[in-house]
């Protein structure tokens, strides 16, 4: 007979063996404030233009070189409760505005370590979410009066590089200027009449070799392939668009044929081949000058395309098939038919170019016609290319917000000081405990000017003292002076150095949300994990590195 075995009292009791459980403070709050302010600290030098790159290698051995803390996040696979509530929040931002990742995470993270202070003093947490609460909706308010700059008419390329200079310049110092032209060039060229931006319509792609001055924008597609057959080029081209093979048809079933003579054997083949021939004749007769399959093309069928002077472009991914329908405006077809006029499509001209050591197809769209455009980077390394798309990638987004809400806030720590003074002294005004969590709340925006100052090499405190006397006098567009000697300010506005006015107003809602709702989880309970196999040692799984 078992003998059985009573398990140690309390919650321990009810649950399976090896769950955890904490609880209270020290446990739980404490806890879960540090893995988030360790969290913090580690992205926190990667903001700014003068920003720290992080090397990252992720599950697969893929090693990424970046600044970019929507990146670093995606790639690193975060096990920690708390801390994975501070990404979501950062991923809503990035889902939301594509831009201010690693804001929301600074700023929780800096709420976060002003709670645990509060929490020593002896305030409760509920004290805090509700002075937090109340000090975001101040903010807020504030924030729609520090607006100094807007974008009125978003086709005029001066008035967006204007605005789209500063997310660029925080992930590209140095090269912003020739990016912003490239991505704003981008942007206006395919922004249509009446329905909404759509960021996927800015291709990027990027070709090893030369350097980034050389990068261009092509009003188009542009694929890294090679043609199939021997045309190279064709101009005012009508193109066909088919997602299946370009080949004989498969009979449907399966039969056994009899052959008796060696004429029924050469005319069998032939009637075979005499029908693909026919499919292309139509094909070639309807106008169609470029051929593009999502699958391969046959032999024999590669020599009628070449025969009736097509050019045929094979294309692997059916996405590319879906933009390429977009950017030409055919209709992608499931058999090898004729095309009707209105499933054709159209380009100025499609050929094949020679990008370093790379072929390249390029459909070229001159004028307004063009719904899609590429952004062609050229590059010294993979790494390079790659961190550059990151870049672009944000100017996109930030043109998406413009089109949304063109309204802009004073950049380099501008808005923050000014937040933290009006915040600071509001929560003098208020009579309850709360009052001290207003104050913690000024206290955690001040980290921004102080972070680009120490990731710049500068002496923080003296640089937010010289704000906050800059601002006192009333200069609320005084920033932190990235290329001045020691602890120099400047008046950010005429510098050029402007943040959305939206990537702040979610950043700041999303990460007070993030702080708030780690602060009132007082219990941690994690059920036993699933046992599956083991994982293969030596990580990896047999993937190959992609950059080698």
């Amino acid at each position: 007979m078992a003998l059985h075995v009573p398990k140690a009292p309390g919650v321990s009791q009810m649950l399976k063996d090896g769950a955890r459980y904490f609880s209270g403070l020290e446990e739980a709050v404490y806890r879960n404030i540090n893995a988030c302010k360790q969290f913090a600290q580690t992205v926190r030098t990667a903001y700014g233009p003068n920003g720290m790159n992080k090397m990252v290698i992720n599950h697969l051995e893929k090693l990424f070189v970046t600044n970019d803390a929507a990146t670093i996040i995606r790639e690193l696979e975060v096990e920690h409760p708390a801390a994975k509530l501070m990404l979501l929040a950062s991923q809503m931002q990035e889902q939301e505005i594509g831009d201010g990742t690693n804001f929301v995470i600074i700023f929780s993270g800096a709420l976060l370590e002003a709670a645990e202070d509060l929490l020593r003093m002896g305030l409760t947490p509920s004290e805090i979410v509700d002075g937090y609460e109340m000090a975001l909706d101040k903010a807020l308010q504030i924030l729609s009066t520090l607006t100094c700059y807007e974008v009125k008419d978003y086709r005029n390329e001066a008035e967006v590089i204007k605005g789209i200079k500063t997310s660029i310049m925080s992930k590209q110092y140095g090269n912003e200027d020739f990016l912003t032209n490239l991505i704003t060039k981008a942007c206006v060229s395919i922004l249509p009449e009446k329905t909404t931006f759509n960021v996927d319509n800015v291709r990027v792609c990027k070709i090893l070799g030369s350097g980034v001055h050389n990068s261009e924008v092509v009003q188009g597609m542009v694929f890294k392939r090679q043609v199939e057959g021997d045309i190279t080029k064709k101009s005012q081209a009508k193109v066909a668009l088919y997602t299946c093979t370009v080949d004989i048809m498969q009979t449907e079933t399966k039969g056994t044929v009899l052959i008796k003579s060696a004429d029924e054997l050469m005319n069998f083949s032939r009637g075979e081949e005499n029908m693909l021939e026919e499919q292309i004749k139509a094909i070639a007769d309807s106008g169609v000058d470029v051929i593009v399959a999502g699958a391969k093309f046959g032999d024999m069928a590669l020599h009628y395309v070449n025969k009736y002077k097509m050019m045929a472009v094979r294309l692997n991914s059916k996405w590319d098939i879906r933009r390429l329908s977009k950017a030409v405006g055919a209709t992608a077809l499931p058999r090898l038919t004729a095309p009707t006029r209105e499933e054709l499509g159209y380009a100025d001209t499609v050929f094949v170019d020679e990008l370093g050591d790379t072929s390249v197809v390029i459909f070229r769209n001159e004028g307004k016609e063009s719904r899609i455009a590429t952004v062609v980077i050229r590059g010294s390394t993979d790494n390079y290319m790659d961190d550059i798309e990151r870049a672009v990638d944000d100017g996109v987004n930030t043109f998406k917000g413009i089109t949304r809400d063109g309204r802009f806030v004073p950049g380099a720590g501008a808005t923050e000081v000014e937040l933290a003074r009006q915040i600071a002294s509001y929560g003098e005004t208020l009579p309850g405990l709360e009052q001290y969590a207003v104050k913690k709340f000024a206290k955690a925006l001040e980290s921004f000017p102080k972070t680009l100052a120490e990731n710049t090499g500068v002496k923080a405190t003296e640089v937010v003292s010289k704000l906050f006397a800059a601002h006192e006098e009333g200069k609320k567009n005084y920033g932190f002076d990235i290329d001045g000697e020691g602890a120099a300010i400047k008046d950010v506005v005429e510098a050029g150095i402007l943040d959305l006015y939206v990537t702040k107003y979610w950043g700041m809602k999303y990460a007070t949300n993030a702080a708030t709702t780690i602060l009132k989880v007082d219990q941690i309970i994690m059920a036993k994990r699933a046992g599956g196999p083991k994982a293969p040692s030596g990580g990896g799984g047999g993937a190959g590195d992609e950059d080698d």
